[in-house]
């Protein structure tokens, strides 16, 4: 039997094919990089943890296991177990009650003897940041009111038996040894939380209001003494319980307000263990340094420095109170739009609840008592380094400059250098357009100017500024950028470990720049910008990749992420930043590559690893060396007709260099005729290697599902000139497909074109212009750029006027400046000219794309006589949320194509609608 006859025989993707499709997620790698653990999910279904060690060998699998997490010395795994999908399936066509559905449980896993305890249901559980020996759990506990009567006939069942009422249950919280398996209840508690060396775990009891015990308060359990103090006392609501690195002091924040109280009243507390018998106030709004009419605000973050020598918390405004004697209904509601307000009434509106609780930073000494308020409700953002025992932070305000973001897209902002000492405020720059960084050591700002593409550095102390790429032909803003703006930097690689320099990116390497601007030079040697290879520092700092905050030793080895731009491999190389050499290959090749952990010495990496016939499994690797497959999580991939990935090349009608990805079915037959389909949105190539699940996707094309079904899909890179953006879509677009249709197995009587958001608005633009298609949908396209441009952005409340001055929609111009570029870029004004079939789908909760841009869309070629559809997914969003409504797309948007691309007979819903009298009665999906 040949190839090809074996490739005939699987089958295509249908819709029932979904679910079955598994991702990885909560994959980590133990401190000594000895263990592996991660969670395998279906889209739809039960999913499992799986522990192995550095060899591949099963240790254990956990049915239903999510979020697995694994002591300080690698003796337990913890997971929680999740209830059978079947069974909260049932809990919701029953409608019942949240206590009443299935609950997760917890399972305690001991790596020496695979010795495995069960604990549940459970509402929650925590560790310990350093956790050795214990884990603390909360349940529900059913604890009877009623007293054991002895006297009482248990036999009695005639009709005068009094029935026992259920017994109560309380939330209990279990503290667990989980070598000793001992057992510490705690009853009646509401939030509980561990010091980060396990020392002590803190608790809140809260009873109801008709409870008239005394048990309601903070509490403060000793593991080692087995003993329980009370630390702070009374009826409230408790936050923000925070210990201090050393564990000898503990914070929070309390209301003890009456339950009816109208204003909330925080005060900063503040318990010495060991040395006091009750937590005390160190600040309340009445406490000297705190401004007049603020208080201690609820919702700020607490902190010790590293030496427990200050305590950071917030500050507020106090709130004015409403008025409780007006009578609802006799006052109206009603916004109040202000010219001059620094935000427009929407975003207010969006904002509201944040806003309520914004809090503002302040310093408390722990030794003279002293409070400083840092800012106030002018600023927007301070940053911190982590050595909190430093003086200056970095602070920005664009108060009196934040109208202007209607339109302009960015906000000019001061920046300031803030004394936590003494409270000084240093003015760094005055409206600041870029970024603005602090140095590990609070001695340096480093600024990047986005109006000139340069990096500079800033020395607190003595105000000298220097010009760090002094004299550099490479430019270290976005060459890529085709947006009517000024163009943002590649970011920060890294800090150097003395603290005395930094590393930058720019488009393709890296450089060091020493802060006092006598130094620079490309780490990478320029390697990347000959070979137009894009390097980036792959650094891990708390199990996370991370540059801001992370440093590079020169004298140590460097692991590089590569990205090769010409053939799209990605790869890893290493570096040693102290010699001048270029970078060496460790890896290139046709994958990408993700989620990156590493174990305490970064040695052994674990990391996904995918191209568009591989599924995402997670791999092992000690020192790049030696690589290790660890899952297989979709097999099933073998039984369906899949497909190919090539990057396509060909050159625009103004003569412009092209890209794109051809999408192939794996039985492809160079002598049969395909429909294609043309997905776009930007630029797409740089994910000629990423796979791409079958699953009912939001309302973007699902690729697997139409190339298993022997459609062919093209992905093409489009770039914008300024102004015209539309004309830019039909130059990379259009061309792009007839490149493609001279090949003879492209059915050129067949093509059509499928995009959402960006890509909805130019596939109405492009229909507006050219007949070629047989078919197109549109998903929640702008089509009137000049009723748009006066729309808001309902997700954040924003104006959209800055989308077609300086953003996206690239018109850089005014609608009073260039009227005649809002008119050629908007679709309505030419539906006229339509004669392609074409499906919108535009929903009534859209919180990016006003919906009515559908609805006009659909009106005007109504009106016009054109076949058009609209369909609106009630209540959801610009991108489809809902999966039921995920999965309804697929089927209507597969029928759509399959009808006008394949002459399959039209679906009742394209051939007669369904009227609202069958909403939900009748689907239309039945063919007529």
């Amino acid at each position: 039997m040949t190839l090809p006859s074996l490739v005939a025989q699987k089958r295509p993707i249908d819709h029932s094919s979904y679910d079955i499709w598994k991702n990885i997620s909560s994959a980590d790698i133990s401190k000594s990089g000895n263990h592996i653990f991660y969670t395998v999910s279906p889209q739809e279904g039960d999913g499992y943890v799986e522990l192995k060690d550095q060899k591949n060998r099963l240790l254990q699998r956990f049915e239903r296991g999510t979020a697995p997490k694994m002591t300080k010395g690698e003796d337990f795994l913890i997971t929680l177990i999740k209830p059978a999908f079947k069974d909260t399936r049932e809990a919701k066509i029953k409608k019942k009650k949240s206590e009443d559905f299935p609950k997760d449980t917890l399972t305690i896993f001991k790596l020496e003897n695979r010795e495995q305890v069960t604990f549940g249901p459970i509402k929650s559980y925590k560790l310990a940041y350093d956790a050795t020996n214990y884990l603390a759990y909360t349940q529900d506990i059913a604890k009877s009111t009623e007293k054991t009567d002895s006297t009482k006939n248990k036999t009695d069942s005639s009709s005068n038996a009094k029935k026992t009422p259920p017994a109560k249950k309380e939330n209990v919280l279990v503290l667990y040894n989980l070598y000793k398996k001992d057992t510490v209840q705690f009853w009646k508690t509401d939030s509980y939380f561990f010091s980060n060396d396990e020392k002590y775990l803190a608790f809140t009891k809260k009873t109801g209001p008709k409870d008239s015990s005394d048990i309601d308060g903070l509490y403060l359990y000793d593991l080692a003494k087995k003993s329980v103090k009370k630390i702070s006392n009374g009826k409230g609501v408790y936050k923000n319980i925070l210990f201090d690195d050393q564990s000898n002091r503990l914070s929070f924040l309390a209301d003890k307000s009456p339950d009816k109280a109208l204003q909330k009243d925080f005060k900063l507390y503040l318990y010495n263990i060991g040395q006091q018998d009750s937590a005390h106030i160190i600040v309340d709004k009445n406490t000297k340094g705190v401004p007049t009419e603020w208080y201690v605000s609820g919702d700020g973050q607490l902190g010790f420095d590293q030496k427990s020598d200050r305590l950071f918390f917030g500050l507020a405004p106090i709130p004015p109170v409403k008025d409780t004697t007006l009578v609802e209904f006799e006052n109206a509601k009603v916004d109040i739009w202000h010219w001059q307000d620094d935000y427009l009434m929407t975003q207010q509106l969006v904002n509201l609840k944040r806003d309520l609780g914004k809090s503002y930073d302040a310093v408390y000494n722990l030794q003279s008592g002293q409070i400083i308020a840092l800012i106030d409700d002018s600023f927007d953002r301070t940053s911190y380094t982590d050595d909190a025992t430093q003086e200056w932070i970095l602070a920005t305000s664009t108060a009196g400059n934040r109208i202007a973001y209607q339109w302009q897209a960015y906000q000019l902002q001061d920046v300031y250098a803030i004394s936590t000492r003494t409270g000084e405020k240093r003015i760094i720059k005055s409206k600041w357009q870029g970024q603005a960084h602090l140095s590990p050591d609070a001695s340096y700002i480093v600024l990047f100017d986005e109006t000139n593409g340069n990096w500079y550095s800033h020395e607190i102390a003595s105000g000298n500024e220097q010009l760090l790429n002094k004299g550099l032909q490479v430019g270290f803003a976005n060459e890529e950028n085709d947006m009517p703006t000024a163009s943002p930097s590649y970011g920060i690689a890294a800090w150097a470990e003395d603290n005395k320099g930094i590393y930058i990116n720019d488009r393709y390497d890296i450089w060091y720049f020493s802060l006092d601007g006598k130094k620079q030079k490309s780490i990478t040697n320029q390697f990347g910008r000959t070979n137009k290879i894009v390097f980036r520092a792959l650094l891990i700092k708390d199990g996370t990749p991370r540059n801001r905050t992370a440093k590079i030793k020169e004298n140590t080895a460097l692991w590089l992420t590569s990205f090769n731009e010409t053939n799209k491999e990605n790869g890893i190389f290493s570096l040693m930043p102290a010699k001048k050499q270029n970078p060496k290959e460790i890896i290139q090749d046709k994958f990408t590559f993700k989620n990156f952990k590493t174990d305490e010495n970064g040695k052994v990496y674990i990391y996904t690893k995918e191209n568009y016939t591989s599924s995402p499994d997670l791999y092992v690797n000690k020192d790049f060396k030696i690589e290790q497959r660890l899952t297989d999580i979709n097999p099933q991939q073998e039984e369906y007709n899949w497909g190919t990935a090539e990057l396509i090349a060909w050159t625009t009608p103004n003569g412009h260099q092209a890209e794109g990805i051809l999408y192939k079915p794996e039985n492809f037959d160079p002598n049969k005729k395909y429909p294609i389909i043309a997905y776009f949105y930007e630029t797409l190539s740089q994910g000629l290697y990423t796979y791409q699940a079958p699953a009912p996707t939001p309302s973007r094309l699902n690729i697997p599902y139409y190339v298993s079904n022997e459609y062919l899909v093209f992905a093409p890179d489009i770039h914008y000139q300024t102004g015209h953006p539309g004309k830019s879509a039909e130059e990379y677009i259009n061309s792009g497909m007839r490149y493609l249709a001279k090949n003879t197995w492209v059915d050129s009587t067949k093509m059509a074109i499928q995009g959402q958001s960006w890509g909805g608005y130019q596939v109405a633009h492009l229909i507006t212009r050219t007949n070629m298609y047989a078919a197109a949908w549109t998903g929640a396209p702008v089509v009137n750029m000049t009723s748009a441009y006066g729309g808001i952005r309902w997700g954040t409340g924003m104006s959209r006027q800055f989308q077609y001055e300086k953003t996206q929609s690239r018109l850089g111009a005014t609608l009073w400046e260039d009227r005649d570029l809002y008119i050629e870029n908007s679709p309505l004004f030419f539906m006229d000219q339509v004669t392609t079939p074409v499906a919108i789908m535009h929903n009534d909760n859209d919180g990016a794309v006003p919906w009515y841009q559908g609805i006009e869309m659909f009106t005007a070629l109504r009106r016009l006589g054109k076949p058009a559809w609209l369909l609106n997914y009630n209540g959801d969003d610009h991108n489809l949320i809902q999966r039921q409504n995920r999965k309804d797309i697929q089927i209507r948007q597969s029928q759509f194509f399959d009808h006008f691309l394949k002459g399959k007979p039209a679906a009742k819903w394209i051939k007669s609608g369904v009227p609202a009298t069958k909403k939900g009665i009748d689907w239309g999906f039945d063919q007529q």
